[in-house]
């Protein structure tokens, strides 16, 4: 059966999803979800909604799907510890150290894989499943027959979003509320950016980036098919009106299998829409007919939503099937019993019957008094009644043994589950080397690599796969003190992944030696090919944990997350040697759909595309690996000027360059070694000095 997991934003809106037909609800507790605005949960009010689904036979999942510094690590693990214990059925995850820490503290709890870990390839699943996961989301960008891969072959449970808000950026890869505004996607509190207008030609008159929203309402059968295990809904941000509406629709369709009818699509549009809907990405087909944005004073559809609340406001809509037992013979008490899905019996016995004098009670009316659940949760699928001829037993005394066995049963299934529990231990502390860092280099393209860079000898040299297999004519002025790293991309389909490993092929032939890997689904190919691996931004490090378990998975060193302080990254144990990114554009945006394309029609990802917000910032566009579009920074970060980053424990420290061109790239190398005074004209400290919220 199709699992429909619906957004839980408020009790109410909790309420309005299990009365309308969800399967499961995923819902905030406490201050670390990916909707930190949303109005998450108390202790008291988890504690609360966690019963009031059970009863209703709804699972609960915990969102706990962001990155955490150290000092907020213990909280966490100590919330999903309470969290287990109170009943929640799994846990979402992003942050590989909060894993280990919900590990420890909340050893029972289920643990699913956020979209928000990009997983968006087979590899990306079986990793996923090593770490102890039981279901991944995937990316929203993938079509039908690559998620079709992924769960005909999947060790795990697969879940993809199904309806709302589409991001403009793969999920855990946006940078840019976090580097402009700095309020980070990835902790819970973007600042939607994409929603924003831009534009080119110096003039920021339209949405680029503004995608509509996902509706898959007439492809529920076609799911079902690709073998998808979850259907989510996006909204913890919306009210419970539209939550009721879009629950109920999908939960039909879902249950009635068929397509949606003309009046079910226009509700899921009249309840939130950006002109329309898209299947785009479904159904790979990406352009300009995906965007659209909420049109400026849409009405709300007042008689819509006042229907919607109709069907959760004090009311209950029967979801749980039960089958009662009863007997009455002679001399004996009579029995009644009742069994709920999961084979849990309650049973109650009343008083013996009497001999009737006029009226014998029947068998039928023995079915009819049991099955009357109206007010409660449960739906009679039946009653099996054994009853004798002549026997008394009144009407009222037959009511109150189903109130008693259904009470019973209401308590069974609220009864919390006995879940071993733990205790979060940070474990050792590695002392930061004293030594200041070796420089790196990663370029984006090998025209890049001048003569000049290269007698600079940077300790590690960084070439995307598809650039380093075509164009090897460089490296004889490689220095032997530099050793020689191919950038695995960080977004790479199953159909893509042939011509990727001929490439890192070619990389090792030509004497490549280390990987410098963004992405989950990257990490046993890189491994595969005998290749050293080094964790990029991608791969999020943003706490102590997270080193630990880049270690444990044979990673030699882990880029630190340029959204943590200077300060943050020099209290950091370092269970490996660790690089952070010091000079460079750094990356805001990776998206599938190409908006040059989308701006021109045709491909011209070579040339100059500059885009332009409302305050004149210009962000250049380049092409990424797989003919997908890279958005970077207005500014290069710049620090060469500062000593702060060599006194923070790091044993690498890297150069990005994107836009440079190689006397950029020598003349940045050089400044950082001390031997020049070379500045770019425009430059940013990052998040480096500010933080992010």
């Amino acid at each position: 059966m199709l699992e429909l997991l619906a957004p839980a934003g408020s009790m109410e809106a909790l309420t309005a999803a299990v009365q309308n037909g969800a399967d499961a609800v995923y819902m905030g507790f406490g201050d670390f979800n990916a909707r930190r605005n949303a109005k998450n949960f108390t202790e008291a009010d988890f504690a609360s909604a966690v019963s009031y689904c059970h009863l209703r036979g709804v699972k609960v999942y915990l969102t706990l799907n962001t990155l955490l510094t150290d000092r907020e690590l213990p909280a966490a693990a100590d919330l999903a510890r309470r969290a287990s214990g109170l009943g929640a059925d799994a846990v979402l995850v992003q942050d590989l150290g909060v894993l280990r820490a919900v590990r420890q503290a909340a050893p029972d709890l289920t643990v699913h894989g956020s979209t928000q870990l990009t997983v968006h390839n087979l590899d990306g699943a079986k990793a996923c499943a090593d770490l102890g996961m039981k279901r991944v989301v995937l990316s929203r960008e993938l079509p039908a027959s690559e998620i079709e891969y992924i769960c005909t072959h999947s060790p795990i449970e697969i879940e993809i979003f199904g309806h709302g808000a589409l991001c403009m950026c793969y999920s855990g890869q946006c940078f840019f509320s976090a580097v402009v505004g700095e309020r980070s996607g990835n902790r819970g509190l973007c600042a939607q950016p994409c929603r924003m207008k831009y534009g080119w030609n110096g003039r920021a008159d339209s949405y680029p980036l503004s995608l509509k929203d996902a509706c898959m309402a007439d492809r529920i059968r076609q799911i079902r098919k690709m073998g998808v295990s979850c259907l989510k809904l996006e909204g913890r941000m919306k009210r419970a009106e539209y939550v009721a509406v879009i629950t109920r629709i999908y939960s039909t369709l879902i249950k009635e299998d068929r397509m949606p009818t003309a009046e079910e699509m226009k509700a899921l549009e009249e309840a939130f829409s950006r002109q329309g809907f898209t299947q785009g990405y479904l159904d790979d087909k990406t352009g300009p007919r995906m965007f659209g944005v909420r049109e400026e004073k849409t009405p709300e559809p007042k008689e819509l939503f006042e229907q919607a609340r109709q069907t959760y406001v004090n009311q209950e809509n029967p979801r749980v099937d039960v089958k009662f037992y009863a007997m009455v013979r002679p001399g004996e008490p009579v029995q009644v019993g009742v069994e709920d899905p999961e084979g849990r019996v309650v049973t109650a016995a009343g008083a013996v019957p009497e001999k009737a004098l006029n009226h014998p009670i029947t068998t039928e009316q023995v079915e009819k008094q049991l099955s009357r659940t109206g007010g409660t949760p449960y739906r009679c699928l039946g009653v099996k009644a054994l009853v004798e001829e002549g026997l008394n037993v009144s009407l009222a005394a037959l009511n109150a043994l189903r109130r008693q066995v259904l009470e019973d049963l209401t308590r069974k299934r609220m009864t919390l589950p006995v879940v071993r529990t733990g205790e979060y231990k940070p474990g050792a502390r590695y002392e930061n080397p004293k030594e200041p860092p070796m420089l790196t280099v990663s370029v984006r393209k090998a025209g890049q690599v001048s003569a000049d860079l290269l007698r600079q000898a940077p300790a590690i040299l960084y070439v995307p796969a598809a650039e380093l297999a075509q164009s090897p004519q460089w490296l004889k002025n490689l220095s032997r003190e530099t050793a020689l790293g191919v950038i695995l991309p960080r977004v790479a389909w199953d159909r893509e992944r042939k011509e990727l490993e001929t490439q890192l092929q070619k990389c090792r032939d030509l004497g490549c030696t280390e990987a410098l890997v963004g992405n989950l689904g990257m990490i046993d190919l890189a491994r595969r090919e005998g290749f050293t691996l080094h964790t990029d931004y991608g791969l999020h490090s943003f706490n102590a944990q997270a080193l630990k378990e880049w270690k444990r998975l044979g990673f030699v060193s882990a880029t630190v997350s340029f959204e943590l302080k200077l300060a943050q990254i020099r209290d950091l144990s370092k269970a490996i040697p660790a690089e952070a990114i010091v000079y460079g554009r750094l990356p805001l945006m990776l998206t599938e759909n190409c908006i040059i394309k989308n701006r021109s029609g045709q491909c011209v990802c070579e040339g100059e595309n500059i885009l332009t917000d409302r305050k004149g910032e210009r962000f250049p566009v380049v092409k990424a690996p797989g003919c997908r579009s890279e958005i970077l920074n207005s500014r290069k970060l710049f620090l060469a000027d500062k000593p702060d980053w060599q006194r923070v424990g790091l044993t690498y420290a890297r150069l990005m360059f994107t836009t440079e061109n190689p006397w950029e790239c020598a003349q940045a190398l050089e400044r950082y070694q001390g031997k020049s005074d070379w500045t770019p004209n425009q430059f940013t400290r990052g998040l480096y000095y500010r933080g992010v919220e």
